[in-house]
């Protein structure tokens, strides 16, 4: 009971990484079930071989024990019979002795009487004789019963009673031996499963030893890396330019000499109220110096002052510690508007770049795998359309038309899905290769409009999170403040002239009328669908054969 209430069911979509100590434990508690099997088995054994036997051994010689008490009694009673008998003969030879003796005393006193006649003293000597046979044949009945009564008495003390003894002694040495059996088989019991017991406890000795505290180390850095560049250096800032300023040039760039201070309330409002996991991050004079957030633009005197954007990495470890999401950027939700990509958060732009890339992959799988059952059962379908075609008997070929016209439009749905998050892939990748690229990069003194960088997925996807010029005094510390600015749109690559209407219900795709021209912006993947964009910036997906393409040349230039 206790392993099943700790050992958790893991559904098989559970692909998160499980720590060494965490294997560890789902072992012991492996090894602990065997183990409790184990005792199980000996418990087993204890109720049938050890307590069963007992119960049953017991019973049959209670009955036994009954049977020879039973014997004993009726012995007993068998020698008091045989010693009543012989005394009621013995009683009643010595009460015919004693009639004997009356009929002597009788026959005497009238044969010694002269006045007594003859025929008085026969009738005396004749009861004489009967008297003195009776008593004879009493002796002879009291001299056998009593013979026979020693015999019995001797056979009762001397045969019966030592038999009866005899096995009740037998069987109470049957009883110790059988408990003695009983106690080697509790020993036994306990013996047979001592090698699967030692067994599962070298199995919960190695389970603990393989416990590897940098592996798990590992495992958190892959889960929480964020794929954030850690800050640079501070630069030098030189306020003693404008000792050296002439007039003219001052009233030129003065005020934005004055404007390049950046207020420190205005830098660190992005991390204002930010804890990072080892508490209150301290607060810079200055924002930190990175090939990522450092550029430089020319004032009109030739003089040239750096421009800072904030490089949240404590954003990451903050992530760690809360793990509460922030609002995605405005660049989300107006896609999320336009294009109808649905909710903001569905590109994971809540994540550090690394997380994003690996949810997206994960995504793509599972949409590769549920087209690819779509694609199957469409076979299938058409598989048994043809059947039912060439042999109508066997069922009619129109009812499997609704369901062979839904799997086709979940199968448009998957593509449309997986164009949209590969999108997304390749848009994460492409940062990621623009950020290693800008980190080799030694030219950080000019301003690259090309290769700036979000920190994408992370808490904005803003694109445009650097400061562009000097910020401006009366600027509100929010850190929302840089998260709404636009970004530059996809360049288009062609155009397109409707042949059909579509009316684009799905999500992400756009609707379009009868010879409306449309910009394209991605070219067909090979899904059956390209990406165009109307005249008001609207984008979506529309179907290949439903327009009319007209590619640009030197499209990537345009």
């Amino acid at each position: 009971n206790l392993v099943k209430k700790y050992c958790p069911k893991r559904s098989p979509k559970d692909e998160e990484p499980r720590f060494t100590s965490c294997i560890a434990f789902f072992n012991i508690l492996n090894e602990l079930n065997d183990y409790a099997g184990q005792r199980e088995v000996v418990a087993e054994e204890m109720g049938h071989r050890v307590y069963g036997e007992l119960m049953r051994y017991s019973h049959d010689l209670k009955t036994e024990r009954k049977m020879h008490l039973q014997e004993g009694r009726k012995a007993q009673q068998y020698l008091d019979m045989c010693w009543k008998q012989m005394d009621n003969s013995k009683k009643k030879f010595e009460r015919e002795c004693r009639e004997a003796e009356k009929a002597q005393q009788s026959y005497e006193r009238l044969d010694n009487d002269t006045n007594a006649t003859k025929a008085d003293v026969e009738k005396a000597k004749q009861q004489l004789n009967l008297r003195t046979h009776m008593a004879d044949e009493n002796k002879n009945e009291y001299a056998a019963q009593l013979q026979n009564f020693n015999g019995e008495q001797h056979k009762h003390y001397y045969i019966v009673i030592p038999q009866i003894y005899k096995q009740l002694q037998e069987m109470d040495e049957r009883r110790t031996i059988k408990l003695s059996e009983c106690y080697k088989g509790f020993a036994d019991s306990e013996r047979k499963v001592i090698p699967i017991i030692s067994k599962c406890l070298e199995g919960m000795i190695l389970a603990a030893k393989s416990v590897d505290e940098h592996r798990d180390s590992q495992l958190v850095i892959d889960c929480f890396k964020s794929g954030f560049e850690p800050p640079g250096d501070f630069p030098f800032e030189d306020y003693s330019q404008n000792i050296y300023r002439t007039i003219s040039d001052g009233t030129i760039s003065t005020p934005k000499q004055e404007g390049m201070r950046i207020d420190s309330k205005t830098t660190v409002g992005k991390a204002k109220g930010k804890l990072w996991l080892f508490g209150k991050k301290p607060k810079p004079q200055s924002p930190p110096l990175t090939p990522t957030s450092l550029y430089t633009t020319s004032t009109p005197n030739g003089s040239q002052y750096p421009i800072f954007s904030i490089e949240p990495v404590h954003y990451c470890m903050s992530d760690i510690k809360t793990g509460k999401p922030r609002i995605p950027s405005f660049r989300s939700l107006k896609r999320g508007w336009s294009v109808k990509m649905g909710p903001a958060l569905e590109d994971f732009s809540h994540l550090p770049p690394e997380q994003r890339r690996k949810k997206l992959q994960q995504r793509i799988d599972e949409l590769n795998r549920e087209l690819q059952k779509e694609t199957d059962q469409k076979d299938a379908l058409i598989k048994m359309k043809d059947v039912y075609e060439k042999n109508p008997q066997m069922g009619d070929p129109g009812s499997l038309q609704p369901k062979l016209t839904e799997t086709m439009s979940n199968m448009d749905r998957l593509r449309m899905e997986i164009h949209k998050n590969e999108a997304w892939l390749s848009e994460v990748e492409g940062k990621v290769a623009a950020r290693s690229d800008r980190r080799h990069s030694s030219d950080i003194n000019h301003l690259v409009t090309q290769g700036r960088e979000s920190p994408e997925g992370s808490y904005t996807d803003d694109a445009n999170q650097e400061v562009r010029g000097p910020p401006q005094q009366h600027a509100h510390p929010n850190e929302f403040d840089d998260e709404f600015e636009d970004d530059d749109p996809l360049p288009a690559i062609g155009h397109c002239k409707a042949i059909y209407p579509f009316d684009g219900h799905n999500e992400g795709t756009l609707a379009m009328k009868e010879g409306e021209i449309l910009y394209i912006i991605e070219e067909d993947k090979g899904d059956g669908w390209t990406r165009a964009r109307r005249h008001n910036g609207e984008e979506g997906y529309v179907p290949t054969s439903y327009i009319d393409v007209t590619l640009e040349k030197n499209s990537k230039g345009s």
